[in-house]
């Protein structure tokens, strides 16, 4: 019996943290896939079990009282300590078990990342992976999101930031589009041409280095503005437009002779791969072992390279 109350006074204190971190009870109903009522419920039974009174609510607001920022601080040690014994005791050993939930770029995480996670979810049986796709930056604790894979993104400071890989860039056009247009022999003649501007990356300017380190900076002016790399690289496949993608999204158009790569001694810096998650004193083997996935399969992915390669 008291190894069932054990586990119910986790359960409430990890319901308490989730309120806590979430900003409300309805966010933290939905990221623990339960109701409102039942949140409720469990932060009731908190603070009868402890006798005192941690969260003052409004229609409108929330606040912890002195008990509950006391509570919250030790109920994160709490759960960091159970959930490091689960895995010490665990008949598993360091068996990757549980759930990870890992968010991703749409493109990078539908194309490149699928058969790596496949192949590593059917080694370990016992782990199951919620697999997010979309180019938002990422907020863990709002989002409940245990780690992500980051392309071209600032490193926030605030969290554990691992390099894993450099993704190349290429200055395409379909022939279409370069049938108008006089031969672009260098980078400024790539002003003359419409684009198709991939906004999280560029917008009205593009930046191209040679081989000395030469640069040049060349305003463009976009038709179309899209956060998408597929939107990107399918209208500049029209002929719209000339675009920046990364490159293993149109190795084949290129040899096919889809699209034309321009300038090709004159390239856009590389972006950076990163996987990221928030820092803890303790990480789970299933989080663990995801890093050592990525760290081992991405240099190796098609169109990466190893950073500064």
């Amino acid at each position: 019996m008291k190894r069932t109350e054990r586990i119910d006074r986790v359960d409430l204190m990890r319901t308490f943290v989730r309120i806590v971190e979430s900003g409300s009870l309805s966010a933290a109903a939905r990221q623990l896939v339960t109701t409102q009522a039942t949140v409720s419920r469990r932060l009731q039974s908190l603070e009868t079990l402890l006798g005192a009174k941690l969260l003052l609510r409004t229609t409108h607001a929330m606040k912890l009282t002195d008990d509950g920022e006391r509570c919250y601080q030790h109920a994160k040690n709490v759960i960091d300590a159970w959930t490091t014994l689960e895995d010490e005791l665990s008949l598993a050993g360091d068996e990757p078990v549980g759930m990870l939930r890992v968010r991703a770029p749409h493109a990078f995480g539908q194309e490149q990342l699928l058969a790596p996670l496949t192949a590593f979810l059917q080694q370990h049986p016992k782990l199951s992976v919620e697999w997010f796709l979309n180019d938002k930056s990422v907020d863990f604790l709002s989002d409940n999101i245990d780690c992500a894979i980051r392309v071209g993104a600032e490193v926030d400071p605030s969290t554990v930031s691992v390099m894993l890989a450099e993704v190349p860039r290429r200055v395409v056009a379909a022939p279409s589009l370069l049938a108008n247009y006089p031969p672009v022999e260098r980078p400024q003649q790539l002003a003359a041409l419409p684009w198709v501007a991939l906004s999280t990356f560029y917008q009205h300017e593009v930046v191209l280095t040679d081989r000395h380190g030469a640069v040049e900076h060349i305003p463009i002016t976009p038709r179309l503005f899209t956060d998408s790399l597929y939107a990107t690289r399918n209208t500049a496949l029209t002929g719209l437009g000339a675009a920046i993608v990364s490159g293993w999204t149109v190795e084949e158009d290129i040899r096919a002779g889809r699209l034309v790569e321009l300038v090709p001694h004159w390239q856009p810096a590389p972006l950076p791969v990163h996987l990221v998650y928030p820092w803890a004193r303790y990480y789970p083997a299933r989080l663990r072992a995801f890093l050592q996935l990525m760290r081992d399969v991405m240099p190796g992915l098609a169109g990466m390279r190893v950073p500064g390669g």
